[in-house]
């Protein structure tokens, strides 16, 4: 059976968009299904690096962030300039309602055709060729479409990935909420909307982090836990009570796991790639998320056009080759962070009191602006081991 579209994206947010955007404008025959009305819980945040490499509009940004507060167990607060290191840098804010639809669109303007429904299963026709069988939202019927390829960009419990790997049920995952509230007005004495707050408190979670993010007239406060029976729903409440959000309209409110650590493997060695969430792409301890989705994105269409070109199964594994050679050692460097510093509150104390040095913040925001890490001058490397050492050996004695 002569295969209907060159590849299937299922999953329309940043990662599937991105993947099926650039998979159109290289000409391939593309079809986007997406499930309409999901939004993934999510500060918002997109670092410069992604407004350059994306091709992101102005309009698109509901925000520019400034500076950063982390707010330790004890209520200490360290507050740090986005611009350290960075001249004029600042985090674009985005609400993931508008982001998520303008780069479907873009796909769709690109080439590629759009579909709304929920994948069901992908099954083999009497060549083994690739069949995604999904159910159109609209009307609930059965559509079942042949393909050369398909890529798996449905989320951390990825419906594709769950079907092709057996390890993806094992996935680990922090599960986070927040709720879209109405910003206070700009001359609030409390608020400010270019700050975005992080909180490390085990009353607001007791194994991540809790955020107040602004996104101009709208702002996400969220929690985010691994522990399964925590209350995040209350935790947020408890937030917004604790920063004067409670009487602020709720716009809306998402939750969903969120996955800490890439999938050892993201193809099937024949033609089912995952991306995105589906792959594990979201950076421990940070919980950035867009940034990598839409990397992993863009090395999952370049793999599958060179599995197109020449009909090697073994070119999609370029895609995770190439996403951690580029970005694997500062998965492992935050995955280490998450481990020690956010065991318990003690250690989240040191953490933020470690953040207000001046060596530690001018490699921190060079390193997230640009997505790199940043080689600065060997004494602050010294100096920053050393100070390091010295909060790890406060930590343990404080633990005697």
């Amino acid at each position: 059976m002569t295969a209907v579209y060159d590849c299937i994206v299922v999953g329309g947010g940043p990662s599937g968009a991105t993947a099926a955007n650039d998979l159109a404008q290289a000409g391939h025959k593309v079809l986007l299904l997406d499930r309409a009305g999901r939004i993934k819980p999510c500060g918002g945040a997109i670092p410069p690096r992604l407004i350059r490499d994306f091709a992101i509009p102005d309009d698109l940004l509901v925000g520019r962030v400034s500076s950063a507060r982390m707010i330790a167990p004890s209520d200490a607060m360290v507050d740090m300039a986005v611009d350290r290191g960075v001249a004029g840098g600042f985090v674009g804010m985005v609400d993931r309602d508008s982001f998520d639809e303008w780069l479907r669109e873009r796909a769709a303007t690109a080439g590629a055709d759009r579909s709304t429904g929920r994948f069901d299963r992908i099954e083999r026709d009497a060549d083994g060729g690739a069949v995604v069988v999904y159910t159109a939202i609209a009307d609930g019927t059965e559509h079942r479409v042949t393909t050369r390829c398909v890529i798996g960009a449905d989320g951390a419990r990825s419906q594709v990935a769950r079907a092709t790997f057996p390890d993806a049920e094992r996935m680990p995952c922090v599960f986070a909420y927040h709720e879209i509230i109405r910003s206070p007005q700009p001359t609030s004495a409390t608020f400010d909307r270019s700050r975005c707050d992080v909180f490390y408190q085990a009353a607001i979670s007791p194994d991540f982090y809790g955020w107040v993010f602004p996104h101009g007239d709208t702002t996400s406060v969220g929690v985010g836990s691994a522990i399964k029976g925590f209350g995040l729903r209350a935790a947020v409440s408890r937030l917004r009570q604790r920063e004067n959000l409670h009487d602020c309209a709720t716009i809306r409110s998402e939750g969903a796991p969120i996955p800490l650590r890439p999938l050892r493997r993201w193809d099937n060695g024949r033609d089912v790639l995952v991306t995105g969430d589906a792959a594990g792409v979201v950076a421990p301890a940070s919980g950035e998320g867009i940034y990598y989705a839409m990397v992993a994105g863009r090395e999952a269409a370049s793999a599958v056009g060179a599995f197109l070109q020449t009909g090697k199964p073994r070119a999609l594994r370029q895609a995770r080759r190439r996403f951690m050679r580029a970005h694997g050692q500062v998965f492992w460097i935050l995955g280490i962070m998450q481990y020690f510093w956010y065991s318990n509150d003690r250690r989240r104390e040191r953490f933020v009191a470690m953040c207000e040095d001046r060596d530690v913040q001018n490699m921190l925001w060079p390193a997230y602006m640009n997505k790199r890490l940043v080689y600065a001058h060997p004494i602050a490397y010294l100096r920053i081991f050393f100070k390091d050492m010295r909060h790890l050996l406060q930590t343990a004695g404080a633990g005697r």
